[in-house]
């Protein structure tokens, strides 16, 4: 996303699939504590990003605030966002508590997450353009043919 340049927006390849499957994914730890400040921030931030490439996704942006986490994140269509979510949060939290053990105690019965998170589809094109775009595909094939 350096120098205004709109590469991260272009579609995405597998070998079969051409998508933009875009994800914004917010969650917050075990009843709201300021846990995720100074390096545990900084080691959250690289770890959440780590997973993100393990899963194949491409993460657009990672923010860890002292009471919640939000990442942007680009993702094959065969990985669910519910999926994604709690593969973030599983593994995460695993590899913090290990770093941190004194978040431990900090952390309500062991666990650094809420079981609660939001996630929100996010395109690049609007839900008109997709619709105009369905709805106009008789008349490009006519178009097309005459």
């Amino acid at each position: 996303m350096e120098g205004g340049s709109q590469a991260w927006m272009s579609f995405r390849s597998t070998r079969h699939v051409r998508y933009w499957c875009g994800y914004h994914i917010a969650w917050i730890p075990k009843h709201r504590r300021d846990m995720l400040v100074g390096e545990v921030a900084e080691y959250s931030r690289e770890v959440i990003s780590e997973i993100i490439a393990e899963l194949g996704c491409e993460g657009l942006a990672v923010n860890v605030m002292p009471d919640y986490v939000h990442v942007f994140v680009l993702c094959p269509p065969r990985l669910a966002p519910a999926y994604v979510v709690n593969y973030l949060k599983g593994k995460s939290a695993r590899r913090i508590l290990q770093k941190f053990p004194g978040l431990k105690a900090r952390a309500r019965y062991g666990k650094l997450w809420s079981r609660s998170y939001f996630v929100a589809t996010v395109g690049n094109v609007t839900a008109d353009t997709v619709k105009r775009y369905v709805e106009e595909q008789w008349l490009r094939e006519e178009h097309e043919e005459g």
